[in-house]
């Protein structure tokens, strides 16, 4: 199993199954150069760059630009999120920022960082049912509802791509606009997934 961050609101959409796709940027970014993607490396003379993505100088590839994606179609995933410990030093009871109400919460006092959630602590398993890799403006409007954005407050399509895209910047730091906020359009790995049980796994 792999972890995957996920926000408080993002977990939520998982729970409430309004979330069944993430996009993660693709780091490092190809080259200018290297602007036309090949696919996943399925046999290579250099084994270390099967699984990985490519992208070539053009359809024939010549020198290609590799990138290795977060997970592959087939992986399990367990999500970090906020949490914390009651009583982390007998049996151990665990509690989710995200399933509890804003007086609880405030009542917990300092929640821990999903960063730092163990493995033990998780309860949200998700199985990779597609991965490939797009630009993040080649996303439909459609699609914003798949990342989460809940329709209910959303008046029509286009205003949830508006609010996808306030998201979207929303996590991307300043140092880092340049190469990965909406307008600088950068290749996405676009994670597609469906929740799972523990005992399933």
């Amino acid at each position: 199993m792999k972890p995957i961050l996920f926000n408080t609101e993002m977990v939520k959409a998982i729970l409430e199954d309004r979330k069944t796709v993430t996009r993660r940027v693709v780091k490092p970014q190809p080259s200018t150069k290297h602007q036309y993607p090949l696919g996943f490396v399925t046999d290579s003379t250099d084994n270390k760059n099967i699984g990985n993505f490519g992208w070539g100088l053009d359809e024939y590839g010549g020198v290609i630009s590799y990138a290795k994606p977060p997970c592959h179609t087939g992986d399990i995933l367990y999500v970090r999120e906020t949490w914390q410990c009651l009583n982390p030093y007998s049996d151990k009871e665990y509690v989710y920022k995200a399933s509890c109400d804003s007086d609880y919460a405030s009542d917990i006092g300092k929640w821990l960082p999903s960063i730092h959630m163990p493995a033990e602590a998780a309860r949200i398993f998700l199985k990779v049912t597609n991965a490939r890799v797009e630009r993040l403006q080649d996303m439909k409007n459609e699609d914003c509802l798949k990342e989460g954005i809940n329709s209910c407050v959303c008046m029509n399509l286009n205003h949830a791509l508006t609010k996808f895209k306030l998201l979207w910047d929303s996590t991307i730091k300043k140092e880092q606009a340049e190469q990965y906020s909406w307008m600088a359009n950068p290749w996405v790995w676009v994670i597609e997934f469906e929740r799972v049980e523990k005992q399933n796994i």
